[in-house]
């Protein structure tokens, strides 16, 4: 009787549950026939195609990089004295204003002025000829803006010549002499300024 009750429980249990099983079992197969309904049902609309336009290239070919600049060089000139002696002429002041525009002047480095002489003379009167000429150069300069502090003046009297003071059969030679008569212009360039190491600051306590 026992086992007989216990299994009507189960019937009833089974029987009670099968309506909602099938139910649930239906309800799947509705939602997809629905679901493809609706898309059936769905006009097709045209999509807009965008076509996203090229960036266009900054660079343009027809312009050509400009070459970087020259490098500055020193200056090396020279004045001649030959027939004014201890003044300075037309050709030597052309000379000076030429390098008072160029690059390595204009750069701010240090001039130095080397007077020459020829071999005419005593040797005490040569060196300060050659310092006569070198120190005309620099107060031309001097008077056209230069600093005195970047002139250096050297005296070199006879101890440098270019061209011989007397030909080889022993005669003199005037154009050579001329040409010793003359002052170098040597135009530095700056030096460069390099930037000191830093030292690590002293931390003080906390």
């Amino acid at each position: 009787m026992r086992n007989r009750t216990a299994w009507i429980a189960t019937i009833g249990c089974l029987a009670g549950c099968s309506p909602s099983s099938v139910r649930n079992e239906t309800e799947p197969s509705a939602r997809v026939a629905n679901a493809q309904t609706g898309v059936d049902d769905v006009v097709p609309q045209e999509v807009p195609v965008i076509v996203a336009e090229a960036h266009k290239s900054i660079l343009r070919p027809e312009i050509v990089a400009p070459e970087p600049a020259p490098p500055i060089l020193p200056l090396d000139a020279v004045v001649s004295f030959g027939a004014s002696g201890l003044k300075l002429d037309d050709a030597g002041r052309a000379v000076l204003d030429g390098a008072l525009v160029s690059p390595a002047f204009l750069a701010g480095g240090p001039i130095t002025l080397r007077g020459h002489s020829d071999t005419r003379g005593a040797d005490a009167d040569n060196l300060a000829a050659s310092r006569k000429r070198a120190e005309a150069v620099g107060a031309y300069l001097v008077g056209k803006g230069v600093r005195p502090d970047r002139i250096d003046v050297v005296a070199l009297g006879e101890t440098r010549p270019i061209a011989p003071n007397a030909h080889l059969d022993g005669t003199d030679d005037p154009e050579g002499r001329a040409k010793n008569r003359r002052v170098d212009v040597v135009i530095s360039l700056p030096p460069v300024q390099t930037e000191a190491p830093r030292t690590a600051e002293k931390m003080g306590p906390p």
